[in-house]
C-alpha cells in the first residue's frame, strides 16, 4: 500500500521498476522500509551488513541506496567511501541515529545525498527516495540533448557530463542539480530557500546550513584555480556568473 495514494511510478529507461538497496542491521525496521519502499513500486533488496551492501550494490545495480550509518563491520560511512572510489555515483540515503548536525551533513559532504534521523516517519523517507530517484532517473522517455553553457563551463543534461575548459568534472548527484538549476537562472541571485525547495525538493528540515556547505563543494570543483563564476552576494544569494 502507497503511503500516500496513487502516485507516479518511478521507472528505470528500459521500463523496469526503479531498484532499491536497504542496508540496516535492524530486521524490523529494515522489513518496513522494504515493505514500504515496495508499495511506492520499487524493486527493493535488503542486506544488513556493511559488506553485503557493498555485494548488493554490485551485483543489483540499484538506482538508490538507503543506508545505516551504524552497521556492524564496514560501516555506512565506509560503504559510500568505497562506492564513490568505483566511481558509482547512485544516490545514497543515509539512516543516522546520530543528533549532531555535523555529523549529518558530514555524511552528505563525503559523497551522500541526504539524510533522516532515526525516529523518523515512513513518509519522509518515501517523500527523500523519490525526490533522489526523479533526478537520478530522469523522465523515462527519450530528451534531446541539452547543453548548458557559461563561459568554458559545459553541463550536459542528459547524460550528466560537466566539463570546464575540456576537463571533466565530477560531481554527486545533489552538486549536479545544484549546479543545473544555478545554470538555468545565469545572473539570477537565488535564495537559500529558493535553493533548498527547487534543489532539495523539499524543507530540508530548515537548515540553510547544507546550501552553504553545497556551494563551496561546487566552488572546490568548479573554480578552483580558475577566474570564479559562482558568487556569493552576502544577505542576499547566490549567482552563476561571467565577471566582466
Amino acid at each position: 500500500m502507497a503511503l500516500t495514494g496513487a502516485r507516479p511510478q518511478l521507472i528505470r529507461p528500459d521500463g523496469t521498476p526503479a531498484r532499491a538497496v536497504v542496508a540496516d542491521d535492524e530486521e524490523y525496521l529494515a522489513d518496513l522500509l522494504r515493505m514500504t519502499l515496495a508499495a511506492e513500486g520499487l524493486e527493493v533488496r535488503v542486506v544488513a551488513t556493511g559488506r553485503q551492501a557493498l555485494d548488493a550494490i554490485t551485483e543489483f545495480s540499484p538506482d538508490i541506496v538507503v543506508l545505516d550509518i551504524m552497521m556492524p563491520g564496514l560501516d555506512g560511512m565506509e560503504v559510500m567511501r568505497r562506492v564513490r572510489e568505483r566511481g558509482n555515483s547512485v544516490p545514497i540515503l543515509f539512516l543516522t541515529a546520530k543528533d549532531a548536525v555535523e555529523d549529518r551533513i558530514a555524511g552528505i559532504g563525503e559523497g551522500g545525498d541526504d539524510y533522516v534521523t532515526k525516529p523518523f516517519s515512513l513518509e519522509e523517507v518515501v517523500v527523500r527516495v523519490r525526490a533522489l530517484l526523479r533526478r537520478n532517473l530522469g523522465s523515462a522517455e527519450a530528451e534531446a540533448e541539452s547543453v548548458l553553457r557559461l563561459a568554458d563551463l559545459e553541463l550536459n543534461e542528459q547524460t550528466h557530463d560537466v566539463t570546464r575548459a575540456g576537463e571533466r568534472i565530477t560531481l554527486t548527484g545533489t552538486e549536479f542539480e545544484l549546479l543545473r538549476y544555478l545554470m538555468q537562472n545565469q545572473r539570477r541571485v537565488l535564495s537559500k530557500a529558493q535553493l533548498l525547495d527547487e534543489v532539495w525538493g523539499y524543507d530540508f528540515g530548515g537548515k540553510t546550513s547544507v546550501v552553504e556547505l553545497y556551494i563551496s563543494y561546487l566552488r572546490k570543483k568548479i573554480d578552483a584555480g580558475r577566474p570564479p563564476l559562482i558568487h556569493t552576494l552576502r544577505g542576499v544569494g547566490y549567482t552563476i556568473r561571467e565577471e566582466a
